[in-house]
């Protein structure tokens, strides 16, 4: 389990790498349109200021749409003292707290860093959930914050994001900018750059949910190694797999950051799935709970 957990840090210097090459991809499309290479590192600057922007501002977004409300140990002091003593286990300060007016049963965590991280808990997940299960369940989410989940996300976010913009800005360029052929570039050229820009955003979309589903089993991972109780998590996602319904207030792009998958199901909702499946997930926690 331990070596599952190195193994997934390490891939985030790859994932990173995809990001970065298709920004990169969609750059050298772009200046061999212009016939000027320093479009490419325009393009590449621009979509790095990006992500840098959506870095810091991700998490106060996420919060405003999906509702989430701060709160402090008197208005919830059952939930308060489950996330700071979590805290206090694994030695890093206690996030800020907020609660989902919401009956569907879920959670999340979002932020850069332990120091400025936040979690959350709709009041369904609270009202079904014993004690040792929100515990499982904010373990879960803590680990999100232990393991630097939270950070991976913000920065794949505002990289898809980018790659989303650029390639619409490229795709505009390359049927309304006007005549280029004076840059004596091979229409073969421009055709595969056109499928590069198309393709771009199918491409960062697909890395983005494979980051969110391996985060999701490393964070259960954590999560059980915390409380030292994967039978408690398992029970926990098993109320999730029972009870678990879409949240009132939807949003594709913070799907990603809940303990199960907020949104309605649908056809492409399963083909793009931000969450691996909760069966899956309570087999590989039962069937390797002696290493807890």
């Amino acid at each position: 389990m331990y070596k599952a957990i190195a193994t997934n840090k390490r891939n985030t210097l790859l994932i990173m790498a995809v990001f970065v090459g298709l920004i990169g991809a969609i750059g050298w499309v772009v200046s061999l349109y212009y016939g000027d290479i320093s479009v490419a590192y325009w393009v590449i600057g621009v979509a790095a200021v990006y992500a840098f922007i959506q870095y810091f501002i991700s998490s106060k977004l996420a919060l405003a749409m999906t509702g989430a409300k701060e709160i402090q140990k008197r208005d919830n002091p059952r939930l308060f003292r489950i996330v700071e003593n979590l805290a206090i286990t694994l030695g890093i300060p206690t996030p800020k707290i907020y609660i989902i007016e919401d009956s569907a049963p879920n959670a999340f965590a979002t932020g850069r860093d332990p120091k400025h991280a936040v979690v959350a808990a709709t009041t369904g997940l609270m009202d079904i959930m014993d004690d040792r299960e929100l515990e499982a369940v904010m373990a879960h989410e803590m680990g999100h914050v232990q393991n630097y989940d939270i950070r991976v996300s913000m920065i794949a976010f505002g990289l898809v994001s980018a790659i989303g913009i650029l390639a619409d800005v490229a795709i505009r360029m390359f049927f309304f900018g006007g005549d280029r052929r004076e840059n004596n570039v091979h229409p073969a050229v421009l055709i595969v750059g056109a499928v590069v820009i198309i393709l771009a955003p199918i491409i960062a979309t697909i890395v983005q949910l494979a980051i969110s589903r391996q985060r999701e089993y490393l964070a259960d991972a954590t999560g059980a190694l915390t409380t030292r109780d994967s039978e408690g998590l398992a029970m926990a996602l098993g109320k999730l797999q029972t009870y678990g319904k879409p949240m009132q207030r939807q949003t594709t792009s913070a799907a990603h950051m809940f303990m199960n998958d907020p949104l309605k199901p649908g056809f492409f909702s399963k083909l793009f799935a931000t969450h691996p499946p909760l069966s899956e997930r309570i087999k590989r926690l039962r069937e390797n709970a002696a290493q807890f």
